[in-house]
């Protein structure tokens, strides 16, 4: 094979994707998590659900998904385990019965409380600068507008 033909395939060298070092380090920081959530009894989708219901105490199904880039069927069975273990009530909405709210219950607010320290023992594991931090969120998030 001649020498530009090899050039012709550069853009489909790992290391020319932007999305494999995305992908690599959304995975390796979820397994970081992973004893700290493990302590909460609550898998890293069920941590960042109970973040936006700790801060609006209730929601619905739609809106969550839509924050968190998650479908219906991934939503759905994970709304059922955290309702079974006590965290969370799901309800038809009184004024539109096709819309279900998530509202948190005691019990999850509790659970807020032992969640606390898990940024900043993550912030350990993400050795970054604040500055850094501030620059990556900026970008991750631009990237995630033009997607949407």
């Amino acid at each position: 094979m001649a020498e530009t033909d090899n050039a012709r395939y550069d853009c489909l060298k790992i290391e020319n994707q932007l999305c494999f070092p995305l992908y690599a380090c959304s995975k390796e920081v979820v397994r970081r998590y992973k004893p700290y959530l493990d302590e909460l009894d609550l898998t890293y989708t069920q941590y960042i659900t109970m973040m936006i219901l700790w801060d609006e105490r209730e929601t619905n199904v739609k809106t969550l998904g839509k924050r968190l880039y998650l479908d219906s069927g991934t939503l759905t069975p994970l709304l059922k385990k955290l309702e079974a273990k006590g965290f969370i009530t799901r309800q038809r909405s009184k004024e539109d019965e096709r819309n279900l709210v998530v509202h948190v219950t005691e019990e999850g607010m509790k659970l807020r409380e032992r969640a606390v320290g898990v940024p900043a023992k993550m912030g350990k594991c993400v050795n970054l600068t604040p500055d850094e931090g501030k620059q990556l969120y900026r970008l991750l998030y631009k990237i995630l507008g033009q997607i949407d």
